[in-house]
């Protein structure tokens, strides 16, 4: 017997994280862990000042996105950033769906905004969250072009 999917609620999206999560939550969270610790390496670990690196090096950090049921734990090592080992309790706990670190990435919102919206949550050491919230705000949107337009392929006349 196949469960049945949940009904459709206003917004299409929150409809496709309701039924994607319940698949996400069993498959096992290295492979996406390991894509985001190279995704940081790429996008934001050049950009870091070498004092916040080593505030921020060697304590574990949570990334929860709640609407896809993700959780990825992360460390700032010597090489960059790779995945903590899941015993490890987090420093730091970040919390907030897709759509609020997507508006973060590209600097859509700020996360002070996101923050006293309760549309991010962050647990943990405060100061370590400092850190990382102010690093963040100073360095600006880690993608400052559209998705769309910064990944595009150009294309090539027609002859």
């Amino acid at each position: 017997m196949n469960p049945t999917p949940p009904a459709p609620p206003q917004h299409p999206a929150a409809w496709l994280s309701a039924c994607l999560r319940p698949l996400v939550r069993r498959l096992p969270m290295q492979p996406p862990t390991l894509a985001l610790a190279l995704a940081l390496d790429r996008l934001l670990l050049p950009r870091l000042p070498a004092d916040v690196r080593e505030s921020l090096s060697g304590r574990p950090v949570e990334v929860a996105v709640i609407d896809l049921g993700l959780t990825f734990k992360l460390l700032l090592g010597p090489r960059g950033f790779a995945m903590a080992a899941t015993r490890s309790p987090p420093a730091l706990r970040i919390a907030a769906d897709a759509r609020a670190y997507w508006r973060l990435l590209r600097g859509v919102d700020d996360a002070d905004r996101l923050f006293f919206e309760r549309a991010l949550v962050m647990e943990g050491d405060t100061e370590m969250g400092l850190v990382l919230k102010n690093t963040l705000d100073a360095i600006g949107p880690l993608f400052d072009k559209p998705w769309s337009a910064a990944h595009a392929t150009p294309r090539r006349p027609h002859s």
